[in-house]
């Protein structure tokens, strides 16, 4: 049992804590045994409990609100994919004083990653290519929610201008109110944990092959989900779709 939960470990580079790792003994290995158990072999072979705190939000300066409201309201799950899509932006320090910055795209009902996109300005341009990555990465038959804060990025004309192209409605959070896209703000914040603060970075490149080797390698691919009843996002829509 300790090698299966070492090789488990290691092979997720030592980002996951016991709940996760008794899903992938489970999964991988076809072990049954409880999540305390996991825990406590864990403990007595020194790894490293991985911390399970919740998102920090910090409340914004108050913004002036668009005239395109906040259709999500919180509702985080929805039935199917492609009905609700968030996104958001992250800075990625590069060098001494430099940053990066990463727009990510998320399907709510899998909590899956479907586009990404890493460049060294943080604006609309950037937005708009990783929401194109999406549309072609999808088979959209209905249009989709598309829900973000109101960061410039997705309030500007050029932004909203392709939208108005596509099949997608926009929705905004509430001013200064981060919760209101709390699933991406929680990704970010485990992504930063699990992958991004535990390197440094000299290039653009640099974190490019690292957000590559977390979202299309990990996070998609293996990392179970406690919101989606521990499997991953790949296999919650595999679920789905085997089931149409």
């Amino acid at each position: 049992m300790r090698k299966q939960i070492l090789e488990s470990y290691t092979a997720t580079q030592k980002r996951i804590g016991a709940a996760k790792i008794q899903r992938i003994l489970f999964r991988d290995y076809g072990v049954s045994i409880s999540a305390g158990r996991v825990y406590r072999l864990m403990k007595s072979m020194n790894l490293p409990k991985m911390s399970t705190s919740k998102p920090a939000f910090i409340k914004q300066k108050r913004q002036v609100s668009l005239e395109r409201p906040n259709h999500l309201n919180q509702a985080f799950n929805p039935p199917a994919p492609n009905q609700v899509w968030t996104s958001d932006f992250s800075y990625i320090p590069v060098g001494k004083k430099g940053f990066v910055y990463l727009c990510v795209i998320l399907d709510l009902f899998s909590r899956k990653v479907i586009a990404w996109s890493v460049g060294p300005k943080i604006d609309s341009k950037l937005a708009v290519s990783t929401l194109t990555k999406a549309i072609s990465s999808r088979k959209l038959e209905s249009p989709v929610l598309f829900h973000t804060d109101q960061g410039s990025q997705y309030t500007s004309s050029l932004f909203r201008k392709y939208l108005d192209s596509q099949p997608i409605t926009q929705s905004l959070s509430k001013p200064g109110y981060p919760w209101d896209n709390a699933v991406t703000e929680s990704f970010f914040k485990y992504m930063k944990k699990e992958e991004l603060n535990r390197r440094t970075f000299s290039t653009l490149q640099e974190v490019q092959l690292s957000c590559f080797e977390y979202i299309e390698g990990f996070y998609n691919t293996q990392r179970p989900h406690g919101t989606l009843d521990m499997l991953t996002p790949n296999e919650m829509e595999e679920k789905y779709f085997n089931h149409l």
